[in-house]
C-alpha cells in the first residue's frame, strides 16, 4: 500500500486539495483517513473539561491507535477507524470498518510531525497558508459545521492554535517532499498527485 501524507495547518486547505485529488479515482483502490478521527477518548471527563483541551497538541491525537491502523492497513487488514464529534469534543462510541487500499490518503495538522508516522508516508505534501488564511478559513468552518461562536474561534485561535502551529506544525513543514502555496487552487499540484497515484496504481 502506498501512503501519501498531507499535512498543514488548521485550515489550510488540506481537505478540499484532497478531495479535489480524489475525485479521478475509485473509491476502492483509493481511499483517505482523517487525523481528526484519532482524538483521544476523553468520555472521562465532563463537558466542561473536554472544552479546555488543547486539541491542536500532539497529546490530543491517540497517535498509537492511528500508527498501529495504519500498519495494519499495511497488511490487508481491516479496520474499525473511529468517529470524533467535534460538537461534544469526544470519540463516539461507533466506528466505520475501513478496508485496505492499494493508495491511501492521511491528512491532518500533525501527520508529519509524528517520527512514527511520518516513517510510514511514501509522499510528504505540506499545504502553506498564511495565518491570516488560516483565521478566516477556521472562522467560516465552525460556525458552519461546528455551531461554534466567532468570539470563541478566534480566542481559541489566539490562544491556542497559533502557539501549537509555531511550534508543532510549521517546523514539520521542512519534513515535505513538496510544499504547496495554498493561496490558490493550484491545479498543477492535484494533477501532479494524481499522477503519482495513478503511477502507483498500475504498479500494482
Amino acid at each position: 500500500m502506498t501512503i501519501i501524507g498531507v499535512a498543514g495547518g488548521t485550515a489550510s486547505g488540506k481537505t478540499t486539495f484532497v478531495n479535489k485529488v480524489l475525485k479521478r479515482f475509485d473509491p476502492e483502490s483509493v481511499g483517505i483517513i482523517s487525523q481528526d478521527s484519532y482524538y483521544r477518548d476523553n468520555s472521562h471527563l465532563s463537558f466542561d473539561e473536554r472544552c479546555k483541551i488543547n486539541y491542536d497538541h500532539p497529546e490530543a491525537i491517540d497517535f498509537d491507535l492511528f500508527i498501529s491502523q495504519i500498519k495494519a492497513l499495511k497488511n490487508g487488514k481491516t479496520i474499525s477507524r473511529p468517529i470524533y464529534d467535534f460538537k461534544t469534543h469526544n470519540r463516539t462510541n461507533k466506528t466505520i470498518q475501513f478496508s485496505p487500499k492499494k493508495v491511501l490518503i492521511i491528512e491532518g495538522i500533525l501527520v508529519l510531525h509524528d517520527l512514527d508516522l511520518r516513517d510510514l508516508i511514501d509522499l510528504k505534501i505540506f499545504l502553506d497558508a498564511t495565518e491570516d488564511q488560516r483565521l478566516m478559513r477556521r472562522i467560516q468552518r465552525d460556525i458552519a459545521e461546528r455551531g461554534r461562536a466567532t468570539s470563541e474561534v478566534i480566542t481559541r485561535f489566539k490562544e491556542t492554535l497559533k502557539p501549537m502551529h509555531e511550534t508543532f506544525i510549521e517546523p514539520s513543514k521542512a519534513e515535505s517532499d513538496i510544499l504547496i502555496p495554498a493561496n490558490r487552487q493550484n491545479q498543477k499540484a492535484i494533477e501532479l498527485v494524481q499522477i503519482f497515484i495513478q503511477s502507483h496504481l498500475i504498479l500494482e
